[in-house]
């Protein structure tokens, strides 16, 4: 085991990066000590790059971590902060990306489903209007949503239309592992390619780098499958390792597609038993509304550097009249500069502040910034129901600690916090008033909510949302209410927690 971790890509990229760091701490030491002129330039350098952080426009806790450390270490977190702090997408990236949203534009010009909205519910309208403007994903009304409590029966369910696919599959996932799952899925995309179905794969590359073999993409390719890894691993002191693939999408003919919490690995339908029963998440959606998806896929597959895809091919009109009650909104959310906005943040918040009666919470990590925090406490203040679920078996210990630092300010104002005590929840849900939910891939953390490519579908008045609210119920009965006394830290639990908040925005 220790000589298969020695000889990981993942260990011999943290190798160089952290030489590289070395370097970079000798060469300023060595600057500063011996060249009086260029130590000169380096503290002008260093005071520019301290004002530049203290006026960015950006949360206050993103830029706490980086004065800290520049207070600490001038030269060098002067130095670093310019190197590691810019989180967008590559200027030829973003110009790719830019090229075919243009002529994505085209194919989502709709707005008279906002308008409908209007007449209905304010709220809702509101929301989608915002979404329409942030993301350039427009609202539904002629789509069916299919909610799935567990990864069993999303796996049964995704298989199924699979096996249906007639003219093309799009699949983009954060993590694929070899096993049960993927094994089973390879074998229908093979068949597949034979009866002259197209199929393109897009597998983030860090996400997978312990999960599959170096240059797995390769492979796929040579069997039919058009496959790109995202954003590939390079092992250099750069951001580009922050904006990962984080998202989870399939669609099969542009007529059904999948979004949800669950990747392509054993642990996410317990075939594989890694922290206890996990318990995960998704939807599916048919009709019109997965055409916010095949967008989303096109984008990010045309950001990479391939043959791009032409989406006047796949953005078609959906036949099939009626499909289902509601509106559905699936979205994205992308690192600057290609959103400008914090989407799946100001999603959440909208539907925190809206909501009237009762707002339900899934999500496996509590470390987001101070306004999310405050929105539930004022929501559960303002008499709201706001109840919340995480796990109980943790997947990374310190960032359970973290999220449960979070629990006892929550707790005194009135929010009534849970632990999924069989094991893991994965699922990233809100759900509120029996009409307004998200179903998707965005964590309650820093990484899902300012750095990652995420995604998830908003719905109003669907067939899921009854189906989200009372799994949501009976969830609360295999888990335990975590108290005001057992919220409370020990001292030196409460000093790493509070030092972890710190640096978790650069984490």
């Amino acid at each position: 085991m220790i000589r298969k971790i020695l000889r990981s890509r993942f260990f011999l990229g943290a190798v160089l990066i952290l030489i590289q760091f070395v370097l970079i701490m000798a060469f300023f030491i060595w600057v500063s000590d011996v060249i009086w002129p260029l130590e000169v330039l380096t503290w002008g350098f260093y005071a520019l790059t301290l004002l530049y952080v203290i006026n960015r426009d950006e949360i206050p806790e993103m830029k706490m971590p980086w004065l800290i450390i520049m207070m600490v270490l001038p030269f060098v977190g002067a130095f670093l902060f310019l190197l590691l702090s810019n989180n967008k997408a590559s200027r030829k990236e973003y110009q790719r990306f830019e090229k075919s949203a243009r002529k994505i534009a085209n194919h989502l010009n709709q707005t008279e489903n906002i308008d409908k909205l209007k007449e209905l519910d304010k709220d809702a309208y509101m929301q989608a209007k915002f979404l329409y403007s942030a993301s350039r994903m427009p609202v539904f009304d002629k789509s069916k949503t299919t909610y799935y409590e567990i990864g069993e029966k999303f796996f049964e369910g995704l298989l199924a239309e699979l096996e249906s696919a007639k003219h093309y599959i799009f699949m983009e996932y954060f993590i694929v592992q070899e096993g049960v799952m993927w094994d089973a899925i390879h074998d229908v995309l093979v068949r597949k390619i034979r009866e002259g179905v197209d199929i393109y794969m897009m597998y983030d590359d860090f996400g997978c780098i312990a999960t599959l073999p170096d240059n797995y993409y390769k492979k796929l390719n040579e069997e039919g499958i058009h496959c790109v890894p995202c954003n590939k691993f390079k092992p250099i002191l750069s951001h580009i390792h922050n904006n990962r693939d984080h998202r989870k999408i399939t669609v099969i003919d542009g007529r059904v597609a999948f979004t949800g919490g669950i990747n392509l690995a054993d642990e996410y339908i317990n075939a594989y038993v890694k922290h206890g029963h996990w318990k995960d998440t998704a939807v599916k959606i048919e009709g019109e509304a997965v055409k916010n998806l095949v967008a989303l896929f096109i984008s990010l597959w045309n950001m990479q550097d391939v043959k791009p895809l032409d989406c006047d091919k796949y953005l078609l009109p959906i036949n099939g009249g009626d499909k289902g009650q509601g509106y559905v909104i699936p979205f994205g959310d992308s690192p600057s500069p290609i959103d400008t906005e914090d989407v799946g943040k100001t999603v959440y918040m909208n539907i925190l502040n809206c909501a009237k009666d009762y707002v339900y919470i899934c999500t496996p990590y509590l470390i987001c910034d101070r306004e999310l925090i405050n929105a539930m406490c004022i929501a559960a203040r303002k008499g709201v129901d706001v109840r919340l679920i995480t796990p109980h078996i943790p997947d990374k210990k310190a960032v359970f600690t973290m999220t449960r630092s979070n629990y006892s300010k929550l707790i005194d104002a009135g929010v009534r916090v849970f632990e999924y005590t069989p094991g893991f929840i994965h699922a990233k849900s809100f759900v509120c008033d029996d009409k307004i939910a998200v179903c998707g891939t965005i964590n309650l953390d820093y990484r899902s909510l300012v750095h990652h490519f995420e995604c998830g579908a908003w719905m109003y008045n669907t067939e899921s949302i009854v189906d989200m609210k009372y799994d949501f119920i009976n969830t609360l009965d295999v888990s335990q209410e975590v108290s005001k006394r057992e919220a409370r830290f020990t001292f030196f639990n409460r000093v790493f927690a509070e030092l972890m908040k710190v640096f978790s925005p650069l984490l």
